[in-house]
């Protein structure tokens, strides 16, 4: 299977602060994602603070995934997962005044409803992802 740039479903509950390093949510969606897709031979990502490194490392090894850090001030090794990020934070963050971070989650949550369900992607024949999935793996439920 090739690298798996990002890891949607993982992401977000890093982001959420669900990850607990003994094996918490973080744990169960990286595994979740590995029960139905399968392993990917290694995962891209960049070396913010945000994805708990030694609890991912130690995950990822148990699972035999390569981590593969992009290097320090080349975001274009990660280009998809920047390209996301700058969307959010035009669509999202910088539209926004929030009162809570309960707020953001709530704002996150129906924009990646919207971005995955209902908004075309040009990469993907300029439809939403959720369709694409469905129509390449009609049997999956995630």
């Amino acid at each position: 299977m090739p690298t798996c740039p990002a890891c949607e479903s993982s992401a977000r509950a890093f982001y959420r602060g669900r990850y607990q390093p003994a094996g918490g949510a973080g744990h169960r969606a990286l595994n979740e994602l590995v029960e139905v897709r399968s392993a990917p031979l290694s995962i891209r990502l960049d070396n913010g603070p945000e994805f708990i490194a030694n609890a991912l490392a130690l995950w990822a090894q148990s699972k035999g995934i390569a981590l593969n850090h992009i290097r320090p001030g080349k975001p274009t090794q990660n280009a998809y997962v920047e390209r996301f990020n700058k969307t959010y934070r035009t669509e999202v963050l910088d539209c926004y005044a929030f009162g809570s971070v309960e707020e953001v989650r709530d704002m996150t949550a129906d924009w990646l409803h919207r971005y995955k369900h209902h908004r075309s992607h040009e990469a993907l024949g300029r439809i939403p992802p959720v369709e694409y999935r469905v129509k390449l793996f009609p049997n999956l439920y995630f």
